[in-house]
């Protein structure tokens, strides 16, 4: 491929022809740099970023830090340990949840990277029952004094090592809760909620029903995302705390829907 400067007479200065560019270089390599990209095509790293939004946005590629890989089909399911994307946006969103958080009371923590973030910063000083479907987090938490905690048991998921099934369905009908500190994989106007599998999905759907209070943790990516399986609407949702990397647009048009947001 060969670039000209975007602000100069060449194809490359409209945004259709960037985005083309993109897509071909995806295709022909699996990956792009977006650094290389934007020097190759003579723009900012910002336009070029803008760029990668609209593909994204269209279904078109998924992206990652310093660039993209080619689009998964609606089941692909990255393992938690792997998502190491936006690590300091999703540190931002955990810190900002602890505002949610009584002095005491009970606490759902959903399985995810961002929630997993929250059990690390979880204070030490407060009376809280922790529950939680994630092995992981319970080894977290457990650690912190003054935390009493459970996990629902079930067949453990190995790429979110989340439980799920008949015993996990079981303890959540069994349980109420005062806050559920909730993941997910898209959030979409008109999809609602959604994530890759069918037996966690059921397990999210009655997370939504057990909690009296229910704020849902989500980086800007996933806006817009659809998965496989619907796990609840945005009405089932109290608060979305995302980052400041949300397009306005697209803060806009969640806020229009109902949805109280808030960004870290």
């Amino acid at each position: 491929m060969s670039g000209r400067p975007g602000n100069g007479p060449g194809p490359y200065r409209y945004a259709a022809k960037r985005q083309q560019a993109i897509l071909a270089a995806l295709r022909a390599t699996g990956q792009v740099n977006a650094a290389d990209l934007a020097a190759e095509f003579g723009v900012t790293a910002e336009t070029l970023r803008k760029d990668l939004i609209v593909l994204e946005r269209q279904g078109l590629l998924r992206r990652v830090h310093g660039g993209a890989l080619p689009v998964d089909d609606l089941t692909f399911e990255p393992d938690v340990a792997a998502r190491t994307e936006y690590a300091e946006e999703k540190s931002r969103i955990a810190r900002a949840a602890l505002a949610h958080l009584e002095r005491a009371g009970s606490v759902f923590l959903d399985a995810g990277s961002t929630t997993s973030r929250l059990a690390e910063l979880l204070p030490a000083d407060r009376e809280l029952t922790v529950f939680t479907n994630t092995l992981t987090i319970a080894l977290t938490v457990v650690a912190k004094p003054n935390v009493t905690v459970y996990t629902l048991g079930g067949r453990v998921r190995g790429p979110t090592l989340a439980e799920v099934d008949t015993w996990a369905a079981r303890a959540l009908r069994e349980i109420n809760v005062d806050i559920a500190f909730l993941g997910t994989n898209g959030i979409s106007l008109t999809r609602g909620l959604t994530t890759p599998d069918p037996a966690e999905a059921a397990i999210k759907r009655l997370m939504l029903e057990c909690a009296r209070r229910t704020v849902l943790l989500a980086d800007h990516s996933k806006v817009g995302m659809v998965s496989l399986c619907q796990h609840g609407a945005l009405a089932d949702v109290d608060v979305l705390i995302t980052d400041t990397g949300l397009p306005g647009p697209d803060l806009a048009a969640l806020r229009s829907a109902g949805l109280t947001v808030e960004q870290a």
